[in-house]
């Protein structure tokens, strides 16, 4: 349970700085409710594991239906929580985009719907610079608690700091930093094929895992010996700029991005690894005792795996963590970047976290992840991030709608 604010707040008509997040941009649905993007007092999130499990990854329509299922009951659960009244509220905010398209449309035609019935203001929030805000809200709630102790924590925005997204639709590097009260950013690398999430989905499903396959990876690299299959990734470099007859250039489509991830190639090795080595079989094998058992622990699926498959594991993941700690520390390097800050699902994984920290460290750079809770898709992170935005204005057209292709910066 969060905390309660630390005096009532008026029963209507005053400026309460309670902001109501809704977030359905994939598969989870959630609500919460935050105050003045610095104090979390609800964070309720309905998952559709469950639902998307036995197709090995999140089914769009499936998906749509259940954000209808759930956004009302997700809704008043948040309110609840955080002891305030619809009343209360100063704004609701919304995931305008990236995401599903169905899916971002359910939330956005309810917090429209919730605004307009409400007479309140309705925010719009790039899912990406909300996984930013997720460690942003977490560092205010911290200062907050500890103003004796943290000085001058706007003066800390004020610096730039190198956000890595990762997650299992996006793995993006910002410079992000915080301008006239508002927060700036600008795109310094990008994946060119399949997110790192992505690919420890995949690799998952292929070596007959569960879904999601993030947690199964990193629970099973541990037991495993990272050496045992070297993998290599290859230099990625933007394209030259395409020409158009008349002598006009097309920028290429990771125009701007310096930083660029490519891991398709490893998924593919892995593929091959497993035709190669003839482990196929065992992983038909497993992938039907796990499904079996739908209770299954890290314990169940240990069982099942021998020292090979167990290496392979452990080899890609540390490949991977591998990539994204020399990427995002070379191009803080290079800009100057005075923190790193992580977020997005695979932010959760525990070798990344360890290693990432150690790089920190020994570069005397400040380093900050988010909770577990606030890893994943939440709606805290979407009302945090829309804070900002309401001080100045930045509200959103009554002709909102999704935008499932929505970049963040420039």
């Amino acid at each position: 349970m969060a905390a309660k604010p630390e005096r009532p707040f008026p029963d209507g008509g005053g400026k309460t700085g309670l902001i109501l997040g809704i977030e359905t941009s994939c598969d989870e649905t959630a609500a919460a409710v935050v105050a003045r993007g610095q104090q979390m007092l609800s964070n309720v999130v309905a998952s559709q594991i469950a639902t998307h499990a036995p197709y090995g990854g999140v089914v769009p329509e499936l998906a749509s239906r259940e954000h209808l299922r759930n956004i009302v009951p997700v809704t008043r659960a948040a309110l609840a929580e955080a002891g305030v009244t619809l009343a209360q509220l100063d704004a609701i905010a919304v995931t305008e985009g990236p995401g599903l398209a169905g899916a971002l449309l359910v939330g956005i035609s309810y917090a429209k719907s919730l605004a307009f019935a409400l007479g309140k203001p309705l925010v719009a929030v790039n899912h990406l610079e909300g996984h930013i805000h997720a460690v942003l809200l977490e560092e205010a709630e911290l200062a907050r608690q500890h103003s004796d102790r943290i000085a001058n924590p706007e003066a800390q925005d004020a610096q730039p700091a190198l956000a890595l997204i990762v997650s299992g639709g996006h793995t993006h590097l910002y410079l992000a930093r915080r301008t006239d009260g508002c927060w700036r950013y600008r795109t310094v690398g990008r994946t060119v094929d399949d997110a790192a999430g992505e690919a420890f989905d995949k690799v998952a499903k292929l070596l007959g895992l569960g879904y999601p396959g993030g947690p199964w990876i990193d629970a099973l690299a541990a037991h495993g010996d990272p050496r045992s299959v070297p993998f290599r990734f290859a230099e990625v470099r933007p394209r030259p700029a395409r020409q158009k007859p008349g002598g006009l250039s097309l920028p290429d489509e990771g125009a701007g991005s310096d930083t660029l991830f490519s891991f398709s190639g490893i998924k593919t090795a892995v593929l091959r690894y497993v035709e190669s080595h003839d482990l196929a079989a065992a992983a038909e094998v497993r992938r039907r005792a796990l499904a079996a058992n739908p209770g299954a622990k890290t314990a169940d699926a240990l069982a099942l795996c021998d020292a090979e498959t167990l290496g392979l594991i452990a080899s890609f993941q540390h490949a991977v963590v591998e990539n994204l700690r020399q990427r995002t520390f070379e191009a803080a390097e290079r800009y100057g970047a005075r923190r790193v800050l992580v977020s997005g699902g695979v932010a959760a994984n525990r070798e990344l976290r360890v290693r990432l920290t150690a790089e920190a460290a020994e570069r005397n750079l400040p380093i900050a992840f988010p909770s577990l809770a606030l890893a994943t898709d939440n709606a805290a992170m979407i009302a945090a991030a829309a804070w900002p935005k309401l001080q100045a204005g930045e509200l959103a057209s009554p002709l909102l709608s999704a935008e499932p292709s929505l970049r963040l910066g420039r």
